[in-house]
């Protein structure tokens, strides 16, 4: 896909369709910069964002199962 550049203020800008935009995830915020001399655009994604998504509660292991409760009471002072 082939756009110009315009003239806004003193800066310059592109339009970027909004199904180029939808497929890339972009609405809102974005992170600007520059990589082996192109401008990257990406979406601003919230920390920790999609860190639970695949989890499988049933897969998850106790880690202390078959621990005796009182095992290191002894090496603990209060």
């Amino acid at each position: 896909m082939r756009t110009t550049l315009r003239k806004i203020g003193n800066s310059r800008g592109v339009l970027i369709p909004a199904l180029l935009l939808d497929e890339c995830g972009i609405d809102g915020e974005i992170e600007l910069h520059q990589e082996n001399g192109r401008i990257v655009i990406e979406p601003i994604k919230p920390a920790r964002q999609g860190w639970f998504d695949d989890y499988q509660e049933q897969r998850d292991t106790d880690a202390w199962q078959g621990l005796p409760p009182d095992t290191d009471s002894d090496d603990w002072e209060w």
